[in-house]
């Protein structure tokens, strides 16, 4: 699958490190300049932290908005990039990042997604959501096999009996999604209380009730199997009883940490795991590589959304002279130029 997306990789103008409220404004300004983008992100869903940690709490601080929680923020910054069409790559993690002969760059996902871009964006906030390991013994060694902490594929686990641990609402909405394909799901969880929406729960607990699904309450202490095959795992009651259950496969939602995981490797200069980048337009020490948003340091750095969104639009400058070099640019305001409202699908004069 690798050799065959590095014969054939995707062509791009940009790639995005990171769907979170910066790599998704980049969208739009680059979008101004003629810039076609491609986001990775680690999570299933657009947001970043803001709608992985925080999807319900409050921001205060972003420009003409009042009130607004990370979900708004996020839907509302989906809406204004909708004219230029950005390709989303979630639930991958940027894993590599190599330098071609004509100066341009070659990203490779762990996914064995491959893509050749002219510059890249690098909005990966304080670094990747990386998920929480479940402190089991020798687990490492049926991870990738048949324990896994993502759904890349829902395929993958049909006709499977599957075991999910956690009580989050990624552990609710994948039992939820998989049960109609898997041969059983049983959702382990060590109380018989949720951290997920008051809907999915209800959902889980109606199947569980029809006998469609199983809810298990304990720890999650062990796992058996070999050669990278699970065949059951343990569960610790309340009363300190083991309870084995057998299944072909584990999903565990423990939840995320964050890491700057492989950016560290990507040959950038780096201080304190963030990337230092010159104040004119967020450039690293890489040619056509840019950090803007969290993971960037520079003097009076602040680590607001809106330092960010200022960043993308210094970015969006430069890389036009990357993207565009027979063009002159010209800075357009979209209250008046006709050009950049029918980028954006409005009516001259409308609100954009």
């Amino acid at each position: 699958m690798i050799d065959a997306a590095m014969q054939n990789p995707i062509q791009t103008d940009a790639v995005i490190v990171g769907a979170g409220p910066i790599g998704l404004f980049s969208v739009f300004e680059l979008g101004l300049n003629d810039i076609k983008c491609h986001l990775v992100d680690i999570l299933d869903k657009p947001g970043g932290q803001c709608a992985e940690l925080y999807p319900e709490k409050p921001i205060y601080d972003i420009p003409a908005v009042p009130v607004c929680t990370g979900a708004e923020l996020t839907e509302r910054l989906l809406e204004q990039i909708k004219p230029f069409n950005a390709q989303f790559h979630f639930g991958q993690m940027a894993e590599s990042l190599a330098k071609l002969p004509d100066g341009t760059w070659r990203l490779t996902t762990d996914a064995g997604t491959v893509i050749d871009s002219k510059i890249v964006v690098i909005a990966a906030g304080g670094g990747s959501f990386m998920p929480k390991r479940p402190p089991i013994k020798g687990i490492e060694e049926f991870e990738g096999k048949s324990v896994f902490y993502a759904v890349r594929k829902k395929d993958q686990f049909r006709n499977k009996n599957i075991v999910i641990a956690g009580g989050g609402d990624s552990a609710l909405d994948w039992a939820l999604n998989l049960q109609p394909l898997a041969k059983h799901v049983t959702l382990v969880h060590r109380r018989d209380e949720f951290r997920a929406s008051p809907d999915s729960v209800g959902k889980m607990r109606a199947l569980v009730a029809s006998g469609q699904m199983d809810l298990k309450i304990g720890n999650f202490s062990a796992i058996k199997g070999e050669a990278g095959q699970v065949q059951s795992i343990v569960l610790i009651d309340d009363s300190k009883n083991a309870n084995e259950i057998p299944c072909d496969c584990v999903l565990a939602f423990y939840g995320l940490t964050m890491k700057l995981g492989p950016v560290a490797n990507f040959g950038l200069d780096l201080h304190e795991n963030l990337i230092p980048v010159n104040t004119a337009d967020f450039e690293t020490s890489e040619p056509r590589v840019f950090a803007i948003g969290d993971i960037n340091a520079y003097p009076g750095k602040m680590k607001l959304i809106l330092s960010g969104f200022h960043e993308a639009a210094l970015m969006a400058k430069k890389a036009f002279a990357y993207i565009h070099p027979d063009k002159r640019y010209r800075f357009q305001y979209t209250t008046s130029s006709s050009d950049l409202q029918g980028k954006l699908g409005v009516e001259k004069g409308t609100a954009a």
